[in-house]
């Protein structure tokens, strides 16, 4: 579900880059002699494309599209490096014409199979109004200096892009995208360097300027994702985890934060999963302003498992729309779904199977009402719902509970969501317990 996405076209960019890492692909330099000159077009297109070359690169992969128009490594690759190379064109109707071509082409290749988050998130991009030219900084000095380094980056020049970052930096302490973009630099540098000790050294100086960004705005997720990227590639795995359940944190109505989290997990084999709660009962509003509360017959007819319980949620959500709401929120004129009501119907089904529970009137809970006792229990429900079960309405209650609870927040994704197993070699600390900490 996604209820916000604000990039700019160069944030965007580098959002997708770092997905670009794993893809790449290498050629032995001693084929060369038997190499067709298409197969020498290639390599020379995927060399420049991996080399984040992305304006050079165009020319040789609209050629090999030509030849192969059904190449869907070729396809998404030309899309990608086509809307790349756009955010330098200054005349807008011929960025938008580069920007319409991308997107035809990468529809193209999604249409033949290529189901990759790459795509998928350029197509999300370009679906959007251009913001190339939303500046990155009132600062005059400092946008001319963001700029250079754009257009450095796109020709694959990274250590002008990075001098030109740190010097954004240097001139408008508070810009995030220059500490961001200098720490993907640095990511970028030792990602391509075979050097182990460069390599090492280059990821340790990205998480320095990632660190710089979040301590900028904290409540962005994507310096969190890029750090858990290079904590990654140094083996850090169970840190890496951490930073990209950090960006979910910061932005969790935005399709690209969970990426980092996800491509973690398919990694690692570790199986991601919310809770399964099925909540058996509906509310509604008829005509007149009646409340409508439906009811799953069948809850009604359990008598062994404590299904009963849910009709609480029922009645105490109607409550909240004919009179508590009113009273709770009394600066909104209209109703709508809130944290705190979701929070005060399940909770109140958790504490009634508890106590049948307890009280041996049943001797065992259907599913949803195990999960059910066992987040509430372990103080994770208002996580549970935002994450899993968040509207538009609960949704604008997300920025006022993660002022004093990102650690419950985390812990969720950390317990819960990532907890189904012993991750990546050995059991984290609380994991899997759903404890309070």
């Amino acid at each position: 579900m996604i209820f916000r996405q604000s990039l700019t076209a160069k944030s965007f960019v580098l959002n997708l880059c770092g997905a670009l890492l794993g893809f790449a692909m290498t050629f032995a330099p001693a084929h060369l002699a038997a190499q067709s000159p298409e197969q020498s077009d290639r390599e020379r297109a995927i060399e420049l494309y991996d080399a984040q070359n992305f304006v050079a690169a165009v020319p040789l992969l609209e050629k090999l599209a030509v030849a192969n128009p059904n190449d869907i490594y070729i396809l998404s690759r030309l899309g990608f490096a086509l809307y790349a190379s756009s955010i330098t064109e200054k005349d807008q109707a011929a960025r938008q014409q580069m920007r319409d071509h991308a997107r035809t082409i990468l529809l193209r290749s999604q249409a033949l199979g290529d189901n990759s988050n790459l795509t998928k998130i350029a197509l999300d991009g370009l679906s959007k109004k251009d913001a190339t030219n939303t500046p990155f900084s009132n600062v005059k000095a400092a946008e001319a200096a963001m700029r250079e380094g754009e257009d450095a980056f796109v020709h694959g020049d990274l250590d002008k892009a990075l001098a030109k970052y740190k010097q954004a930096l240097e001139l408008d302490p508070r810009l995030y995208e220059a500490a961001l973009y200098a720490g993907d630099m640095e990511f970028k540098k030792g990602y391509q360097s075979t050097d182990p000790q460069f390599r090492s050294d280059s990821f340790d100086r990205s998480g320095e300027w990632f660190a710089k960004a979040i301590a900028i705005n904290p409540d962005r997720e994507t310096a969190y994702r890029y750090w858990g990227d290079a904590l990654d590639a140094k083996g850090k795995t169970p840190d890496a985890r951490d930073r990209f359940i950090d960006a979910i944190v910061a932005e969790p109505y935005t399709r690209t934060s969970y990426v980092g989290l996800t491509q973690w997990a398919d990694r690692h084999k570790v199986p991601l999963a919310h809770p399964k709660i099925e909540v058996p009962t509906d509310v509604s509003s008829g005509q007149s302003g009646q409340v409508n509360v439906t009811v799953d017959p069948r809850i009604l007819q359990e008598k062994e498992d404590g299904s009963g319980a849910w009709v609480l949620y029922g009645l105490k959500r109607a409550l909240w729309r004919t009179k508590l709401f009113a009273q709770r929120f009394p600066n909104e004129k209209e109703y709508r779904h809130t944290l705190a009501e979701e929070i005060d119907a399940l909770r109140a089904v958790a504490e009634q199977a508890g106590s049948l529970l307890k009280d041996n009137k049943v001797k065992t809970l259907e599913p949803s009402l195990s999960s059910l006792i066992k987040l509430n229990s372990a103080g994770l429900l208002e996580s549970y719902i935002l994450f899993a079960r968040p509207d538009q309405g609960i949704a604008r209650d997300y920025a006022a509970y993660r002022l004093g609870n990102r650690d419950k927040l985390r812990r969720y994704w950390r317990d819960v969501v990532a907890g189904q197993q012993e991750t990546v070699g050995r059991r984290q600390e609380g994991a899997g317990s759903w404890s309070r900490q």
